[in-house]
C-alpha cells in the first residue's frame, strides 16, 4: 500500500522518513519529493509498505504526530491521475507527408 505523508519539514530525508515507519512494518520504499529546479524538498513524500495492516497501523499511529517539530499528515495515496491524450502530435493537426512549398 502506498501511503502519502504531508507537511514534512523541508530538511527531512529519505532515509529519515524511512525510519519513522519502519516501526511499523516492512518499508518497500520512502522518497521524500523534491523540486527538479531547486533540489529542495516540496514538503511532502510517498511511503510504500509491503501490506495493508501494517499501513494502516502506520496511519493510525503517525497521523498527527510530530516528525523534527512538524504535525505530519499520513493517509492512503490517491491514484495519481492520468493526463489527457493531446492530438496531432503539436503538429497543427497536418499529416507528416505534407509538403512545403
Amino acid at each position: 500500500m502506498n501511503l502519502y505523508v504531508g507537511n514534512l519539514p523541508y530538511e527531512v530525508t529519505d532515509d529519515e522518513l524511512k525510519a519513522a515507519f519502519q516501526v511499523h512494518g516492512d518499508i518497500q520504499s520512502a522518497r521524500v519529493i523534491m523540486d527538479r529546479y531547486t533540489g529542495r524538498s516540496k514538503g511532502f513524500g510517498f511511503v510504500e509498505m509491503s501490506n495493508n495492516e501494517q499501513a494502516q497501523a502506520a496511519i493510525t499511529a503517525l497521523n498527527g504526530s510530530q516528525l523534527k517539530g512538524r504535525a505530519i499528515t499520513v493517509n492512503e495515496a490517491r491514484p495519481k491521475p492520468q493526463r489527457e491524450e493531446r492530438g496531432g502530435g503539436g503538429r497543427g493537426g497536418f499529416g507528416g507527408d505534407r509538403k512545403r512549398f
